[in-house]
């Protein structure tokens, strides 16, 4: 019999769910707004979507200008419906004739790991990739870059080859939030999407990472928003996107096509009024999810989980992360940097003064929390004692981080966010 004092919370973990009973008069669930109007045919309302676009010709008449197209896609941690938004988009070249052999299928993992033929398969499909040229950008073969000149900022701007030689470039991603760009898609798919290595630090630094507007759900005044925007304008032949707007089940809400400024922006529009949640007070414990599959699947993307947490955490308060993380920490950098030193401020100024370094920005990020936060994980996939070295605290259960939270703070206020940084909450 259950118990009416409590109430069961459920928690995206990998492709599962764990649960926990949590006191009902003490904890406040975190939900984005209901879900209306999934879309059940999800393939005719994108063809229908790429047809109108914001501020834009018609696919069709800028792919007959075009003799090499090149399409950006997102990698494999991202939650992106990326075969329904793309298959619509290769039908209408099939229509007007355009050749295969002219069409790049490009994943534009930033400085993610390169991807390979079963990441290619997953993403959109065997039959995708048996009959187009599917391949994935690595941000360190210097040879396949291009300059394209310096932002106002002075990031030096390399981006992919390809993708600079094509007559036409077009973004397919999702709109959500980001935890330092303010939203993702859009100008994201070229920078950090497809752009070199040394441009990624540039973008990606210390100041600018510490800037008080890079931040979620912030474009305006944000200088890695504007810096990326920047980058992606020098790309002149990227001039087209389809983006989703997805419900915590993955399921498509809605879909924005066309320039890839204004129709970005309308797609911020169209999340702002699904993602925005208002909490009525700061807790003392926040549980949190990279909302489970994929983009759980290491720590090096768990930073995004715990920041939104920290949004509504009370400071010296317990942010209890749940991830599977079953490919690790994900990025072997992120876990070095964040092993320098048990004193968050003497990895911070580490940072500072060694940067560049790879993979610094999540480590910043996650050492500027532990300034403020007790953080501790959930997870069967990292070792605790790297988790440990890391200033984690680690456990298995959902239990055992409730108990371990209990004794480091007052368990008077919970909140708890399944669907992680998939949601903006905030306090009036």
């Amino acid at each position: 019999m259950n118990n009416v004092s409590e109430i069961e919370v459920s928690f995206p973990y990998g492709k599962k769910r764990l649960s926990l009973s949590l006191p009902r008069d003490k904890t406040y669930i975190v939900e984005s707004k209901p879900a209306i109007g999934v879309k059940s045919k999800p393939l005719s309302y994108v063809s229908k979507v790429i047809d109108n676009p914001i501020s834009s010709e018609k696919l069709d008449v800028l792919a007959k200008k075009a003799s090499k197209i090149s399409i950006l896609i997102t990698d494999k941690t991202r939650a992106t419906p990326t075969r329904e938004l793309l298959l619509p988009v290769l039908e209408k070249f099939s229509k007007i004739g355009f050749k295969k052999e002219g069409i790049n299928i490009i994943v534009a993992p930033g400085l993610h790991e390169p991807h390979k033929y079963d990441d290619f398969i997953e993403l959109v499909g065997k039959d995708i990739v048996d009959e187009y040229n599917v391949f994935s950008h690595d941000s360190d073969n210097t040879e396949e870059l291009s300059y394209l000149g310096k932002t106002s900022y002075g990031t030096e701007v390399y981006v992919n080859k390809n993708v600079v030689d094509s007559d036409l470039v077009i973004g397919i991603g999702m709109i959500e939030p980001h935890f330092f760009a303010g939203y993702s898609g859009g100008r994201k798919l070229i920078l950090p999407g497809v752009s070199g290595t040394k441009t990624v630090y540039q973008n990606h630094g210390y100041k600018m990472i510490a800037h008080p507007k890079a931040d979620y759900g912030i474009l305006q005044g944000n200088p890695i928003h504007k810096d990326m925007v920047e980058a992606s304008k020098m790309v002149t032949s990227y001039k087209f996107i389809v983006h989703a707007i997805i419900d915590k089940n993955k399921k498509i809400l809605d879909v924005v096509a066309g320039d890839v400024i204004d129709a970005h922006l309308e797609g911020v529009k169209k999340a702002e009024k699904h993602v925005n949640v208002t909490v009525p007070f700061k807790a003392d414990i926040t549980f949190v999810t990279n909302g489970g599959y994929p983009l759980d699947r290491n720590l090096y993307q768990a930073v995004k989980g715990m920041k939104t947490a920290a949004r509504v955490t009370k400071k010296k308060g317990v942010i209890i992360y749940i991830g599977e993380c079953s490919d690790g920490v994900g990025h072997e950098k992120f876990g070095e940097i964040l092993k320098v030193d048990k004193d968050p401020r003497k990895i911070l100024r580490y940072i500072e003064l060694n940067e560049p370094l790879r993979d610094q920005w999540n480590a910043q990020i996650l050492a500027q929390l532990l300034l403020e936060y007790k953080i501790i994980v959930v997870t069967k996939g990292i070792k605790h004692s790297e988790l440990e070295e890391m200033n984690l605290i680690p456990t298995t259960t959902l239990e055992e981080a409730k108990e371990i939270a209990c004794r480091l703070t007052t368990c008077e206020k919970i909140i708890a966010i399944p669907e992680g940084p998939y949601v903006m909450p905030y306090t009036m």
